[in-house]
């Protein structure tokens, strides 16, 4: 059998090779076979300067934390083989005290795939061959589309950022930001029955959010404050652009919510706080996700989100590279996927 792992090894470098996955299986853990991996915002940053949000890689590693894949050995687990699971990436310690507020996300000694954060760095999902604990596989009906699942982790981020800012039915929501993230919360926020509204600086990814489901599409710059101005029941900022920020805090309403989605960078910035005071708008922080990955999983489980259309790339895994590169081009309006063997025809 040939597998293959790709590797990030230096800034705009990744190198493509056999993988030889150890013979054992660590306890709790089960073997797994990609099915669809997905291209994240941070493994952008990672690929751009070896670096995301002031940490630093010590060494190569194999990107990814977006995945689904299929069960080739359930080693004593209750999974089965060949059955299709969504993988979560986040590996907590089930001990500290935010896992037992059941906050796993700020999990003081959890490990987190393809990221400089985990020290030694754990290599990520672009590779054939998976371990991974089996209490973080998540099975799922026969008929589910693995393009379709390997959504589940960017999708219960955004669902993440959706719950702090208390979105509902009726609520109206800007997303500032129409990049994957801010896609997945426009889909998320539309399937609960918020009237959303997308603003952007690209007409194509203002067309694509249409179609996610917001029901209103602007872009940024040719849209006068005035227009948007106390709108807003919530603003979700998914773009990481300070200016975003800003509109965040004049769009939303008195009282009202902004929830930070992006990715923001390590930096000085100038931000309207005074409007924070002014106008008593709660700012929330969204980090990851928590009860949110088992909602995502059911929220694509009903077939209620088009992620055909939240769909602007694929690429057989061998090409993890062109993909990130076609990524960080900026050209691509929703999410680029990476398919494994099985949806390829790569024989193994």
């Amino acid at each position: 059998m040939s597998f293959v792992q790709t590797r990030l090894t230096a800034a705009e470098s990744v190198a493509t090779g056999p993988q030889s996955p150890p013979e054992e299986i660590a306890n709790g853990h089960v073997r797994l076979r990609l099915a669809v991996a997905s291209l994240c915002g941070t493994d952008l940053h990672y690929y751009a300067h070896f670096a995301n949000a002031g940490f630093e890689l010590h060494n190569p590693v194999t990107l990814g934390h977006e995945a689904c894949a299929w069960v080739e050995d359930p080693n004593g687990s209750r999974l089965r083989r060949g059955q299709l699971v969504a993988l979560n990436p986040i590996m907590n310690c089930q001990s500290c005290d935010p896992c037992k507020r059941g906050e796993e996300n700020l999990c003081t000694a959890k490990k987190f795939p393809g990221s400089a954060t985990t020290v030694p760095h754990l290599d990520g999902f672009f590779r054939d061959v998976i371990d991974h604990p089996a209490r973080c596989c998540r099975p799922v009906a026969e008929d589910v589309n693995p393009r379709h699942l390997t959504f589940a982790e960017p999708l219960a981020c955004a669902l993440h950022a959706l719950n702090k800012g208390g979105v509902a039915a009726g609520d109206k929501v800007l997303v500032t930001g129409c990049g994957p993230m801010g896609l997945l919360a426009i889909a998320g926020a539309a399937a609960r029955g918020a009237q959303v509204t997308a603003l952007d600086l690209r007409p194509g990814a203002v067309e694509v959010a249409r179609k996610a489901g917001a029901g209103e599409g602007h872009l940024a710059g040719r849209i006068a404050d005035a227009d948007i101005e106390k709108r807003f029941d919530v603003v979700v900022e998914a773009s990481g652009a300070i200016p975003a920020f800003n509109t965040a805090l004049k769009a939303v309403r008195q009282k009202g919510r902004v929830s930070i989605l992006s990715n923001i960078q390590l930096r000085e910035a100038r931000v309207m706080l005074h409007l924070v005071m002014l106008k008593e708008i709660e700012l929330c922080g969204s980090f990851q996700f928590n009860r949110e990955f088992e909602e995502a999983v059911q929220l694509i489980e009903s077939g209620a989100v088009n992620f055909e259309a939240l769909t602007a790339a694929e690429y057989p895994l061998d090409q993890t590279g062109a993909a990130l590169a076609h990524m960080a081009a900026g050209k691509a309006f929703g999410k680029i996927l990476l398919l494994g063997a099985g949806l390829t025809g790569r024989s193994i």
